[in-house]
């Protein structure tokens, strides 16, 4: 974090000069992004079943008659309490809404490896509104490994896989990112540079009085303002940060 100043005109030259950097940078997204939409694709079994609210569902269901499919494959931790599960995903699922993607006619889905029986009660009680779907026990691009953001196409009764991230790849999903990086401390993480700065991820759990923290008492921090909140009290930690 900087701690010149400087007058305004000096600020601006400074600016300016970063602008340019900036937009370098948003023309070689814009062709990184091109790239990505000239990949090959992988044509699989679209019948196979996934699990929802109603019951097993083919996964070309999930398409809601669109061409189009994005889904966050969340981690899951199996007999975990509310608060156990990870954070990470927790964090991602929490900034999702499928409204302005429907409007340009791309649907979206939850995955996670959880029993239905226990990823129900979680939805309900996170307050999610976008559809949730257990893929337990799929291989191949229905399922596989949790932790990534995955596209797929439709093409009448044709399923394809078209591209799949992880990592940082998924930061894509929580704009607070993007936003936390335009402030003068960042994400108030070491690797930044901020002097005294927490580890990766510090600010994903906090307790109920709002402090960024991992002990007993924490729990993923969009618990705490979900709807219909219960009383503060916490079952404990049982994952990791992801």
């Amino acid at each position: 974090m900087s701690t010149k100043l400087a007058d305004l005109k000096t600020w601006q030259a400074a600016r300016d000069e970063l602008l340019a950097r900036e937009k370098a940078h948003t023309r070689e997204g814009d062709a990184i992004a091109a790239a990505r939409r000239q990949l090959p694709m992988v044509e699989f079994d679209g019948t196979v079943e996934v699990v929802g609210p109603d019951g097993p569902v083919p996964f070309i269901d999930l398409f809601q008659g669109r061409d189009e499919l994005l889904v966050y494959k969340h981690m899951w931790w199996d007999g975990a309490p509310h608060q156990g599960q990870c954070e990470g995903c927790t964090y991602a699922a929490w900034h999702a809404t499928d409204v302005y993607l429907n409007a340009r006619g791309v649907s979206f889905a939850i995955l996670t490896v959880g029993r239905w029986a226990e990823v129900e009660p979680f939805v309900e009680f996170m307050g999610y509104t976008v559809p949730w779907y257990s893929v337990r026990g799929i291989d191949g691009p229905a399922g596989g490994e949790m932790g990534y953001i995955t596209s797929y196409l439709r093409d009448g009764d044709r399923v394809f896989l078209t591209y799949s991230t992880t990592g940082r790849g998924t930061e894509a999903m929580s704009g607070s990112f993007a936003l936390l990086d335009m402030t003068p401390r960042g994400r108030g993480e070491t690797w930044q540079g901020v002097p005294d700065g927490n580890h990766p991820c510090w600010y994903w759990r906090s307790d109920a009085d709002g402090h960024a923290t991992w002990d007993g008492t924490s729990r993923p921090a969009p618990q705490w303002t979900r709807p219909a909140v219960t009383a503060e009290e916490t079952l404990g930690r049982d994952g990791h940060c992801h």
